[in-house]
């Protein structure tokens, strides 16, 4: 007999947010050191007062730099850390949490969340949660006016990122 297969570790985090809140459920089984660093991050405050500093329409919200640049942020780990890329999670819809990043293991601090499918991006940036709830604020983050740039003209906020309870590891 083979031993029962363990249920997917997962762990969530809610970003209170200038359009409203957004709860991220993280697969933390299929990526464990992306989900830490996010869990890490989130839990110190790191993400607190930070924007979404790119929103391409159709295709993505970017956010997680404290500069609000997009060439800044570092993980929990100090530096870069190894992409988790499986061909399990995908981005398949709107509402996939994934890292973003300069190339092949150059995960830091910033993430983005996906406004439609985009099987271009798999193999090439860790998938690690998905939105549980709050897909409508997604949305709504997504349709904000930008500039030629794909930076929001009015700042989308994350006002807090909350570890939704407590990890023992934190």
């Amino acid at each position: 007999p083979r031993a029962p297969r363990r249920p997917p570790q997962t762990m969530a985090v809610t970003l209170h947010t200038s359009q409203g809140d957004i709860k991220l459920e993280l697969n933390c089984d299929t990526a464990p050191r992306t989900c830490f660093n996010f869990l890490a991050l989130a839990a110190s405050g790191y993400y607190d007062g930070t924007t979404f500093h790119r929103n391409i329409k159709g295709f993505m919200l970017q956010g997680g730099d404290p500069t609000g640049t997009g060439k800044g942020g570092e993980s929990a780990y100090g530096g870069y850390f190894e992409d988790e890329v499986t061909r399990e999670l995908k981005h398949t819809g709107a509402g996939i949490l994934s890292m973003a990043n300069s190339g092949p293991n150059t995960n830091g601090s910033q993430f983005f969340i996906t406004l439609a499918p985009q099987p271009s991006l798999d193999g090439r940036h860790t998938v690690f949660g998905r939105v549980s709830s709050g897909l409508g604020t997604v949305k709504r983050m997504g349709a904000v006016r930008t500039d030629a740039n794909d930076r929001p003209i009015e700042s989308v906020r994350i006002l807090k990122a909350r570890v939704d309870g407590a990890p023992q590891a934190l």
